[in-house]
């Protein structure tokens, strides 16, 4: 099983401990998505970070669609249909996503069309916490 993490807010007033763990996901930026294995590991780091971003499981037909859309290559280059049916195989398959050669491990997301729920409240009120398979409609909102 797959985790989609996406990141909601920003940077202020933030803890060292958690900017670091932030970094160690990748997400930098807000409206930056990862896919990570279900793991105990994975899974503390997200509740560490639960205040600032969204996350659930990913359904295969929205990962290769994200792939297709938002994927990129080495150089910032967008990929073609076959790298990015590739790329979705070996990303299912629970292979760790650093070890695909070339191959940028972050998705970069426009901001949801029309917008979060809230970004200081926890989901279904908020934006905020764990959304379960909703976070399919909420990565479609954003490609």
């Amino acid at each position: 099983m797959m985790f989609a993490v996406i990141r909601v807010r920003g940077t202020v007033d933030k803890k060292k401990e958690i900017n670091a763990t932030m970094k160690m996901m990748r997400l930098t930026r807000v409206n930056h998505c990862v896919i990570v294995r279900k793991e105990p590991q994975i899974e503390g780091m997200i509740k560490k970070v639960k205040d600032f971003v969204t996350w659930g499981e990913i359904s295969e037909a929205t990962l290769e669609k994200l792939v297709a859309a938002r994927g990129r290559m080495e150089g910032d280059k967008k990929l073609d249909e076959k790298a990015a049916k590739d790329v979705a195989d070996t990303i299912k398959k629970q292979k760790n996503m650093n070890d695909i050669k070339g191959f940028k491990p972050l998705f970069r997301l426009s901001p949801p069309r029309k917008g979060y729920e809230g970004i200081k409240r926890a989901f279904p009120k908020g934006a905020l916490g764990y959304r379960g398979d909703k976070i399919n409609k909420l990565i479609e909102r954003m490609m």
